[in-house]
């Protein structure tokens, strides 16, 4: 559904019920699957088992179902509001793919054991986010597009290792057999070339949810062929509970220095991005710029909603760029409607039953979404890097912060003699990467 650009470029109007409801439902389905599959890597990571019968079953689908309740609470916070803390904007929130490259190796291996630092880092990251608020406007200066789009690529780039790992039917470790055969490379391609039909065929709601129909095309693809049965599916249906509450220090809680810091760095990241997409909601829905009051109150919500997932054992919530681009499509910028599509995600996380259907897509699908979706952040940050003057100085700058950073990522027995803290923090390459590149920014003096 669509409306003429400007017809509800007002935050404050709300579109009659029978449009509104549609509305926030396309919402919540342009950013569905982008909203879980961070719950579902760290899973993988963590060395949780995948089937229905394993005994981290309930466990994994914890995680699907907090990772939908807290997107749906922290949009609830952006679109309300309270004092200072909320832009009040159209802001959907959702599972943050930028954490990643710091979260996997902080669980890796580890299972349920490796969870209490993680959840730790994020509470303590959130409330430093919420901090970052205060001086966002301030700091704007230092994180020109040269340094934005080189981080934004570099997670992209420490990303796309789980896409083709999954696509090949998981991880390398776990010992399957069938890892890397043509069954599995056949849905995950099932799922890109769908994306790719679905994407460059319709319009509207349909363009905006290719991603989703490829995976439903995978899923089946899945169930014809063998690699799910309905009796699996049942199984996972089965075992999961009609209606659960969230369960606050679930896995308890503990504060590690890897853990902290990477987070607290990571917030940075994640408080440009929201800074762009705050911007983006507003030229796109009501051709004007974004108030300072609305970034710092979208900052606020952006930390104080991470805080509170963390405390239930969810992942960093952030803004999600792939629903301001719907609002500039549809030209409704009503917060409203985007309130409408946080409750039924609010609804959908107290319904474990919706996560334990997530949860049976096939590792090999969801490997052909995500190898989409991975590529599409390098793509976002090549395309912020196109604004950059590309003179000796910027290209010497870019150059060594990727030389060092997706090096470090590459070979990271070459720090086997540093600190257990440190392996973590720079072998994710994007911290590295992303702390040369400011400083040498800062420091560099500009070409005549």
């Amino acid at each position: 559904m669509s409306h003429p650009k400007g017809a509800y470029s007002d935050p404050n109007v709300t579109p009659p019920l029978a449009q509104a409801i549609p509305l926030g439902l396309q919402h919540v389905l342009a950013m569905f699957v982008s909203n879980v599959t961070p719950a579902i890597i760290v899973a993988g990571a963590a060395g949780f088992g995948f089937g229905s019968n394993s005994p981290d079953f309930p466990e994994l689908l914890y995680l699907i179902q907090m990772a939908m309740l807290f997107a749906g609470v922290a949009t609830l916070i952006q679109t309300i509001g309270f004092g200072p803390v909320g832009a009040r904007l159209p802001i959907v929130q959702g599972t943050s793919f930028a954490f990643l490259p710091i979260m996997i190796p902080l669980v890796a291996g580890k299972g349920v054991d490796g969870l209490a630092a993680l959840f730790g880092g994020i509470v303590v990251g959130g409330i430093f986010h919420a901090f970052i608020g205060t001086f966002i406007g301030k700091i704007r200066f230092a994180l020109p597009p040269l340094v934005t789009g080189l981080i934004v690529l570099m997670i992209g780039l420490a990303l796309v290792k789980v896409g083709i790992q999954y696509a090949a039917g998981g991880v390398p470790a776990m010992g399957k057999p069938e890892f890397g055969s043509l069954e599995n490379w056949t849905a995950a391609g099932i799922v890109i070339l769908v994306t790719l039909v679905v994407k460059f065929t319709t319009k509207g709601m349909l363009s905006v949810s290719a991603v989703l129909i490829g995976l439903i095309a995978g899923y089946i693809w899945a169930l014809v062929t063998g690699m799910l049965t309905f009796d699996a599916i049942g199984t996972s249906w089965n075992r999961a509970a009609s209606f659960a509450m969230p369960n606050p220090f679930k896995y308890g809680i503990e504060f590690t220095a890897s853990a902290i810091i990477g987070m607290c760095l990571m917030a940075f990241v994640s408080a440009i991005e929201t800074v762009g997409d705050v911007s983006g909601i507003t030229k796109g829905g009501a051709g004007r710029e974004a108030t300072d009051a609305e970034i710092t109150g979208a900052t606020y919500a952006d930390g104080l909603g991470t805080a509170i997932a963390g405390v239930f054992g969810s992942l960093p919530n952030t803004s999600f760029s792939q629903n301001v681009g719907l609002i500039a499509m549809t030209g409704v910028m009503s917060r409203h409607v985007v309130t409408i599509g946080a409750i039924f995600l609010i609804i959908c996380g107290l319904i474990p039953k919706v996560g334990a259907i997530l949860r049976t897509v096939p590792i090999e699908v969801l490997g052909g979404g995500v190898i989409v979706m991975f590529g599409m952040v390098a793509s976002a940050g090549v395309a912020m890097l196109a604004e950059v003057k590309w003179d000796r100085r910027n290209m010497l700058i870019f150059a060594i912060a990727l030389s060092i950073g997706l090096g470090l990522q590459l070979v990271p027995s070459s720090l086997q003699h540093a600190g257990k803290t440190a392996q973590i923090l720079l072998t994710s390459g994007l911290l590295p990467a992303a702390v040369i590149a400011i400083v040498l920014n800062l420091v560099l003096p500009e070409e005549e």
